[in-house]
């Protein structure tokens, strides 16, 4: 409605093309770049939308939940990349209404959580863990309008990385 109580002109922003809207339906991982690099991150679809976790004992994607917006690639059934499209994203806060309605849905599909879905729900509430809201906003990108290269990176600093050594020979092997 309109400020004098009238039908608004104004076009729903939810709209998005039918790629995306198929390619959301079918995305269990997302690759989600908050301005800077993409993150692998697994997602639950819901309508329309992807709900993603962060946080303490969940993924990481640094700057996803104090970000407006961000970047989202989805793979098709083939496993490459098929669409990019820009996000809006919203962070659902513990004790609101949608998050009482949606982290327990999320929570129900987390693979190897330790607990119950109740119990992990409230573990992402205590730990300040952020359940963000991916809603696409904007064009899309997909087909030929896609990037060529692979975009691949070097792997980041992790404190997981150690230097490949040699392996370890318990004998002398002979020549004959």
């Amino acid at each position: 409605m309109g400020e004098d109580g009238g039908v608004s002109d104004e076009v729903d922003e939810r709209v998005t093309p039918p790629l995306v809207d198929e390619a959301v339906k079918k995305a269990a991982v997302c690759w989600v770049s908050p301005g800077g690099p993409a993150y692998a991150l697994w997602c639950l679809p819901l309508e329309g939308t992807l709900l993603v976790v962060t946080g303490p004992g969940e993924q990481t994607a640094p700057g996803l939940a104090d970000s407006d917006t961000a970047d989202v690639t989805l793979r098709g059934d083939h496993g490459g990349r098929i669409v990019t499209w820009p996000a809006r994203v919203t962070r659902l806060r513990p004790g609101t209404e949608e998050w009482d309605t949606v982290a327990p849905l999320v929570a129900a599909k987390r693979l190897n959580a330790s607990g119950s879905a109740a119990e992990l729900v409230q573990r992402w509430a205590a730990q300040g863990c952020a359940l963000n809201r991916l809603t696409p906003a904007g064009t899309a990108v997909s087909g030929a309008d896609l990037p060529d290269g692979s975009l691949s990176e070097q792997p980041r600093p992790a404190p997981v990385v150690r230097a490949v050594r040699k392996p370890f020979r318990l004998h002398r092997v002979r020549r004959r």
